[in-house]
């Protein structure tokens, strides 16, 4: 039987459910390898910082039903949003097939990071794709939402909101997470695309103390993007001149790992 709603497939990274989880969450991202023991120590210690596990996956299944209400309201009965995830399940392939059981001809694939690089949004939309084209059902991707209105309004409004509590001498950081610093070679909009958000934010709030930094770079030996979250503040510190750091992560769209640890621990 055919399905004649279109699916809307709400794509992110992933998370460990419960601390058991952790071990195969791991090897997953590193392409089935299992890390050390070292290496998994390391992350579960992170995990146990913010309390046993991150609060990722019931926030996009927040942001799921969430999406699910907002495309009923003005398409009644046309849309039926799923998650899938890169690392964890449901993973993308896994919920293709379910929709193609369920009859669904058409999907649309959002990812849950609002700057496109192929090294990043381009990974998600290509598994989809591929998980796709056995079922032969049509795909059609959303690519970018860095300079949507309304992605611009919501963080203009909490950078508006969160500087009334700050000192007058704030500095506003706009992060995102980093990447290998080769994308530079191949033309990735990445890059400009973060920047994009942050002019847009910046000019709508009025804000003329503001820069970017990037966080949460991998653990390996190539070079990230930089300059580092970390090295940004430990600079303004040296400088003097600054009262107080706003961090607007506008790379990510809930709370996780890279939020709560990476930013709010360790920085």
């Amino acid at each position: 039987m055919t399905e004649v709603r279109t699916a809307v497939m709400l794509m992110g990274y992933g998370t460990p459910r419960t601390p058991a989880d952790i071990l195969p969450f791991y090897t997953d991202i590193r392409r089935g390898n299992p890390p050390t023991c070292q290496q998994l120590d390391e992350l579960t210690a992170r995990y146990e910082a913010i309390g046993g596990t991150s609060p990722l996956a019931e926030r996009s299944e927040a942001q799921r039903r969430a999406m699910q209400a907002a495309l009923e309201n003005v398409a009644p009965g046309e849309y039926h949003v799923v998650l899938g995830m890169k690392h964890s399940s449901p993973f993308i392939e896994e919920a293709v097939d379910e929709l193609a059981t369920k009859g669904f001809r058409s999907v649309v694939g959002v990812v849950l990071a609002p700057h496109y690089s192929a090294f990043s949004v381009g990974q998600y939309l290509d598994r989809l794709a591929a998980a796709a084209a056995p079922h032969e059902m049509r795909v059609r991707e959303i690519c970018s939402w860095a300079t949507e209105p309304a992605f611009v309004d919501f963080v203009t409004a909490d950078v508006r909101a969160k500087l009334t509590t700050m000192p007058d001498r704030t500095r506003v950081l706009f992060t995102a997470h980093s990447l290998p610093d080769r994308i530079r070679a191949t033309d990735d909009p990445y890059i400009s695309e973060l920047r994009a958000t942050a002019e847009c934010v910046a000019t709508a709030a009025g804000l003329d103390n503001w820069g970017i930094a990037w966080q949460s770079a991998g653990r390996t030996t190539e070079p990230w993007l930089g300059p580092d979250i970390l090295q940004v503040i430990d600079q303004l510190a040296d400088a003097g001149g600054t009262d107080g750091v706003l961090v607007s992560a506008v790379g990510f769209v809930a709370d996780h790992l890279e939020v709560l640890y990476d930013l709010d621990i360790e920085a």
